[in-house]
């Protein structure tokens, strides 16, 4: 019976194009905005690294002084260098990393290449394998290196083939600054977004281009970027703000914890230690540590802008006008035909019948919409793509949205369809019989 409701419906699309049109045209311009606002939405709320941003946490202590405190304030969204080092040398969690962005000027052996600069990120080495970071070439360094202030890097990918060619990178010797150091690994293709490793900088984009650690870092005095946050003068120290014992936040801190047991063990040393920092009258505040996941921390960012999220509601709210828009057409468009269904139901089709063969008619003609509301959502997206956001360049259909188009078509179309394919069935076939 498909088959045949199939055929009559595409014999009676056929029989008014201009009103098949407009309910074609009203699902497709409803689909299109709604998928467009749907898609960013999509991108930008999506997990950074799936399956395993609940075992990954953001690290928060306060050390600020007790000023204006009140119970229950977020602690300092950064840590100090101190508490991170510290951190990282008791080496409590399964991995820990302590990192912050930077830049650093490259220097090509080549004499026809200018020098120039390049992001960078100064880290532990726990980060590759903690944020499952893969290598192309090589490998990352060591714990040991991290010890041992080793001047070693990690580089892109993009960088290597800039300065490199299609020759290994690893091994080679990379001026940054004005310092040698040996290039240990080529990152693989890894991109993350959003960036949720450090989001006082850029919370969408590429990764950076050099990676080298942080104690090596520091030995150098490398320009450290992003957000710094100070309560206090760090008198006599040669590194200023970003000195071990500077009263600055400005390093961002993540551990890895394998289990709930474990995070409640962390979160439980995590206030133990601002005890005794408090005891040690390096902290002025009771204890006020926070542990975030991946997904947490983003939320608590509001990574995904509040402008994005009123787009989707208003998006929806005019697929709905288009979608009344669409009944009020159906309507007309099956009551007219009300000679030709009550002849049906007057050879024997029952109600059920008529119903049936109304909603296939539907859903035709939301699956065309469908194709045309896709068109529309790419034009839609490469619109999105020329906006100055940091965001829009990552506005692309995935298999996943592609389906849901066509899947919100027909529910779409079906859901339209509801109201006048129950309108057409209750048509009595007596009374059209003899107004024929």
């Amino acid at each position: 019976m498909f088959a045949y409701y199939l055929k009559l419906a595409l014999r009676s699309l056929r029989r008014n194009p201009v009103l098949t049109a407009l309910m074609v045209l009203s699902i497709a311009v409803g689909i299109g905005t709604a998928m467009t606002s749907l898609t960013v939405f999509h991108v930008l709320s999506a997990d950074p690294l799936p399956g395993k941003s609940d075992r990954l946490f953001y690290v928060q202590t306060d050390p600020r002084p007790l000023g204006s405190y009140q119970p229950g304030d977020e602690p300092s969204s950064q840590m100090t260098r101190y508490d991170a080092e510290t951190l990282l040398a008791q080496a409590h969690g399964k991995r820990q990393a302590m990192m912050s962005a930077g830049a650093t000027a490259v220097e090509p052996d080549t004499p026809s290449q200018d020098p120039f600069f390049a992001q960078a990120r100064f880290t532990s080495s726990d980060f590759f394998p903690m944020f499952d970071v893969p290598m192309a070439q090589g490998h990352a360094w060591t714990q040991q290196d991290d010890k041992d202030h080793a001047r070693v890097a990690v580089i892109s990918t993009a960088l290597a083939n800039k300065l490199y060619g299609a020759s290994p990178a690893v091994g080679r010797t990379l001026t940054l600054d004005g310092n040698g150091f040996r290039v240990a690994g080529v990152l693989g293709a890894w991109s993350p977004n959003p960036r949720f490793y450090d989001l006082t900088n850029q919370q969408y984009g590429d990764v950076e281009d050099v990676f080298i650690p942080f104690t090596t870092s520091r030995d150098l005095r490398m320009a450290a970027s992003g957000s710094l946050s100070c309560w206090g003068s760090a008198t006599g120290d040669p590194e200023g703000d970003y000195g071990h014992d500077a009263p600055c936040a400005w390093v961002q801190y993540w551990v890895e914890l394998a289990s709930p047991a474990q995070t409640d063990d962390y979160r439980a040393y995590l206030r133990n230690y601002a005890d005794q920092q408090r005891a040690a009258g390096r902290y002025q505040r009771p204890a006020n540590v926070r542990l975030y996941d991946v997904n947490a921390w983003l939320y608590h960012n509001h990574v995904v802008p509040e402008d994005v999220r009123l787009q989707v509601w208003l998006a929806l709210s005019f697929l709905l006008v288009c979608l009344l828009n669409t009944v009020g057409l159906m309507l007309a468009r099956f009551l007219r035909r009300s000679g030709e269904i009550g002849v049906r139901r007057a050879l024997g089709a029952s109600r059920a019948e008529i119903f049936k063969q109304c909603l296939v008619e539907a859903g035709i003609t939301g699956l065309v919409g469908g194709v045309i509301g896709l068109i529309l959502t790419a034009i839609g997206l490469w619109l999105v793509r020329h906006q100055p956001d940091d965001y829009a360049r990552l506005a692309h259909l995935d298999w996943s949205m592609l389906g849901l188009t066509f899947a919100l078509a027909l529910l779409a179309s079906l859901l339209a369809g509801l109201f006048p394919a129950w309108r057409a069935m209750q048509i009595a076939p007596a009374i059209q019989l003899k107004t024929q």
